[in-house]
């Protein structure tokens, strides 16, 4: 990715946006002191909010060259402009469904982190019931915000003749460095499925169905106890989705749901699912589902890693190349009509940096030399989740380097976009100062805030 100061700091701005996960009311302290320090609109500022988000910064290792309790200060007045903003937009929605995957996602990371939900209770001296109860409404005000942050500038488009008038007139000091990069085309098999292990999966998920419409079970209970989806522990919920982004298969079977009726066995990218309608909005239904993946054998992941090693010794000899092997063999939707060329989803580009690669390929890209072909390698397709081989063959390798049009106009596209949405979200928080009642206590007004119109 471009490493520049010009680059889109949104996630700066509003910083409390992801820290206040960790800070307001978790860490318990010997003395809170409950001062009003701003009000923004109807909202309140607390002197112990930013004391807590001061010591989660320096637990983090967070340092700054400025006074960091300013910035903080700051950072919470961006997120109450952009949540009070949003709370009057009628088309910004956040579901209890969207709360509790964002609140489990943050609950692993915590986990993940010390290592166990013990070390987690011990860190912020409570239990992880009321650790998650005084997470929700953080998390509730963060994805409001970010929706509103989103809303401001999705109309922000650029121009190629913008890119390069853009990039000319950059000082030699703006000019972003390219990192190493990679390009590289992918050959993946998913490995076969028995038929007796098929049918066990379909006629389980058949059983499940019988027991909701004919016993009275939950649908959502059943999928806390069965689902394998992430969205289990939410009853299998999940939200609020039109027909393009969800599953084709899925998409097909919801969408002819009525009332609370429950679809059959239907097969997707991703398993099987039986699926029930709970909501329409328009064009859009929230769902909940039960997923179930058959498992693969040993003998199946074998046979899959000794097809692909075979095919790329084909491929090596020239029998074949991997552009037409790729068309012909490749079970990824996504590249094989490409040649089995695999686009960086963040820039738009066929070139990835060491960072944006699978952990498991950047294993194996890094060693590699140009035009080879990897031996087969076992991974998880990141879209299904399912188990895959892949070989790869590296096309390019691209030293770090200063950015130039020819060989880096995606990137500097990119970069010159979210400059421009940086402007447009410092302009809107500019106007939104200017019609909102702001008070701040005079122990901040000596801040050097970056907007510059808070103290009026």
């Amino acid at each position: 990715m471009i490493t520049s100061n010009m680059k889109l700091k949104l996630t700066a701005l509003l910083l409390t946006g992801i820290l206040a996960l960790t800070a307001t009311g978790l860490k318990a302290q010997d003395k809170v002191i409950d001062q009003i320090v701003a009000i923004v609109g109807g909202n309140i500022i607390l002197k112990s909010e930013i004391e807590d988000m001061f010591i989660q910064q320096q637990a983090q290792g967070i340092t700054s060259e400025g006074d960091m309790k300013c910035e903080i200060l700051e950072d919470f007045l961006v997120d109450k402009l952009l949540v009070a903003e949003a709370l009057l937009d009628t088309n910004i929605v956040v579901t209890d469904n969207q709360i509790n995957q964002n609140l489990d996602g943050r609950l692993q990371m915590f986990i993940n982190h010390f290592g166990s939900e013990k070390e987690v209770e011990n860190y912020f001296k409570k239990p992880i019931p009321q650790l998650k109860a005084d997470l929700q409404e953080v998390i509730k005000n963060q994805l409001l915000s970010s929706q509103m942050q989103n809303k401001i500038v999705q109309d922000v488009t650029v121009t190629p003749s913008e890119v390069r008038y853009h990039f000319r007139n950059l000082k030699d000091e703006e000019i972003p460095t390219i990192p190493q990069q990679y390009e590289y085309l992918q050959i993946t098999i998913q490995p076969a499925i028995d038929l007796e292990e098929d049918n066990r999966v379909k006629a389980q998920l058949r059983d499940l169905k019988r027991r909701i419409e004919e016993e009275g079970a939950s649908f959502a209970t059943l999928a806390v106890m069965y689902s394998e989806a992430p969205e289990s522990r939410q009853g299998g919920e999940i939200g609020y989705l039109g027909r393009a982004q969800l599953d084709p298969a899925y998409a097909a079977a919801a969408f002819n749901l009525k009332g609370d009726k429950v679809s059959n066995v239907v097969k997707s990218d991703f398993g099987y699912h039986i699926i029930q309608l709970i909501d329409r909005k328009g064009e859009k239904i929230n769902t909940r589902h039960i997923l179930m993946r058959p498992k693969v054998s040993p003998e199946a992941l074998e046979a899959a890693s000794l097809r692909l090693d075979s095919l790329a010794n084909m491929i090596r000899k020239n029998d074949i190349s991997f552009e037409n092997a790729a068309m012909m063999f490749s079970h990824d939707k996504t590249t094989r009509n490409n040649g089995g060329l695999v686009i960086n989803p963040n820039t738009m580009s066929s070139r990835f940096s060491v960072e944006e690669l699978d952990p498991d390929i950047s294993k194996v890209i890094t060693r590699m030399k140009i035009n080879e072909i990897s031996d087969p390698f076992q991974t998880t397709d990141e879209t299904t989740k399912q188990t895959v081989f892949k070989i790869i063959k590296l096309i390019s390798k691209t030293d770090g380097h200063k950015a130039n049009l020819q060989s880096d106009y995606q990137q500097l596209a990119q970069m010159y976009l979210e400059k421009k949405k940086q402007e447009v979200l410092e302009e809107w928080i500019a106007k939104q100062q200017a019609k909102t009642y702001i008070r701040i206590d005079n122990t901040y007004a000596n801040c050097n805030f970056r907007f510059k119109n808070w103290i009026k």
